[in-house]
């Protein structure tokens, strides 16, 4: 049974990675860069402060930068436990993928932008869920930052899901401590 969902991860990862073009290859490369998504946190940031004000919103930022550490080493954890190669360095599947420059080491499952991501937008919109409707629209970022693993063979589809997964269920008990916290340090219960 395990070897057949192996096997059909494997599947949809080489359709999937055999979608692209060289047309699109630059925008996925730039997709999957961390760095890329520096203007959408600048403008959650001052919407952070503008919403929660400067205390709160430095108590908030703070949060925020232990939850990423947090949901970064649980990753390295979970990856260095289960050793799974990334495709694109798997001797095995690596000649049927459209393959790049950018080979990251390491290993694949789960996949830590899918995870990262995925703890991230789930946090902020339970932050803000009662200003706006149109924090929903966060979603779109785990899914781009998700897919370009795909497209550019370094993640397979289950690692995606899984990082997906642990993402939500991290950010949702994350927020859960942030809630407890914010109440201990400014005796008051988190409203937005």
């Amino acid at each position: 049974m395990i070897d057949k969902i192996v096997q059909l991860d494997q599947q949809l990862l080489i359709y999937i990675n055999n979608l692209g073009s060289e047309t699109f290859d630059a925008f996925w490369l730039q997709v999957t860069n961390q760095f890329s998504w520096i203007p959408l946190f600048a403008v959650i940031l001052v919407l952070l402060f503008k919403k929660l004000g400067w205390k709160k919103g430095a108590f908030t930022l703070l949060f925020i930068v232990a939850l990423v550490a947090f949901s970064d080493q649980f990753t390295n954890l979970i990856k260095n436990s289960t050793g799974r190669l990334r495709p694109c360095n798997n001797e095995a599947i690596r000649p049927f993928l459209r393959t790049f420059e950018y080979r990251p080491g390491g290993f694949s499952f789960w996949s830590g932008h899918a995870s990262l991501s995925a703890t991230f937008t789930t946090f902020i919109i339970l932050l803000f869920r009662k200003g706006s409707k149109y924090w929903y629209a966060l979603i779109l970022f785990p899914v781009l930052f998700g897919f370009s693993r795909m497209y550019l063979g370094v993640h397979f589809p289950l690692d995606i899901t899984a990082g997906y997964v642990s993402g939500i269920v991290l950010g949702t008990v994350l927020f859960w401590c942030y809630r407890k916290l914010y109440a201990r340090v400014f005796h008051t219960e988190y409203q937005l």
